[in-house]
This record gives C-alpha cells, sequence and structure tokens, in this order.
C-alpha cells in the first residue's frame, strides 16, 4: 500500500446541519454529492465526506460506541491570527471551542474545535512544517 490517504469519511448524524455547518465554514460541496445521500469535498489532493454515522459503522463493520473515536482531523494556516479566525468562525457556525488558541510547546500556535457530530479539529500553524502555494504542508 502506498503511504498516502485519499478519503476521510466523517460519521455525522444529521446530513443537512453537517453541510450547514461546513458551509458557513466555507467549504463547497462536490458536484458528485448526493443529496440527502452523502456530501463530498475535495481538499486539494484527497477527499472528505459527510455521511449518515449509523450507515458507516455499519459499512465498516464498527460497533459505534458513540463516543470519540481517538482521530483528530488538522488544519494548518501560515499565522496565529488565522488559527483565532478560524476558531471564532467555527464557534459562530456551531462548533464547541475545545481550546482557545495559544503557544505551543512545539514552537507553534493551535487550537481546536468540535464539530456538531463532535469531530475535533484543531487549527495549527506549524513554523517545522511551511505550506506550499496549495496550502500542503511540507514537513521539515
Amino acid at each position: 500500500m502506498q503511504q498516502r490517504v485519499t478519503l476521510i469519511t466523517l460519521g455525522v448524524h444529521d446530513l443537512d446541519r453537517a453541510l450547514g455547518f461546513y458551509g458557513a465554514l466555507g467549504w463547497e460541496p462536490h458536484p458528485s454529492s448526493v443529496d440527502g445521500e452523502v456530501a463530498f469535498f475535495d481538499v486539494g489532493g484527497m477527499v472528505v465526506a459527510l455521511w449518515d454515522r449509523a450507515k458507516l459503522a455499519a459499512d465498516s463493520g464498527v460497533a459505534d460506541s458513540g463516543g470519540w473515536g481517538g482521530v483528530v482531523l488538522a488544519h494548518n494556516v501560515e499565522e496565529p491570527a488565522h488559527v483565532d479566525e478560524l476558531l471564532a468562525q467555527a464557534v459562530a457556525a456551531g462548533a464547541v471551542l475545545a481550546r482557545a488558541g495559544a503557544p505551543t510547546a512545539w514552537g507553534g500556535y493551535s487550537g481546536a474545535f468540535i464539530d456538531p457530530d463532535g469531530h475535533p479539529w484543531e487549527i495549527a500553524v506549524n513554523p517545522e512544517w511551511p505550506l506550499d502555494d496549495g496550502g500542503r504542508p511540507r514537513l521539515g
């Protein structure tokens, strides 16, 4: 298997609510999305999907305990002010602020929010991982 991830599917309880939340953050569903079933987002070299949480669990062969699954999604930005702006935007759209933006022990700046379906997102500046013109991190 090649060392890459091509798709991340987030299980959601209410697709319309999830679409409203991510739409408020500026995300636009890809035309290949299926209304009322699944939403796809082209996120620059990979795809993020929103799909019914129960269907996702059944399709994946796991029991959904309803709790956190041990995964945190991250979005890197270039400046600390952008971290704070995105956290505020997410909270205004319905997220819960998990951790306000602050300097980190590893020399960066980060904060976190939890989307309406319980998926945690970290928003971070990592000076060791500069972003290329497409917004993709380059491991230093």
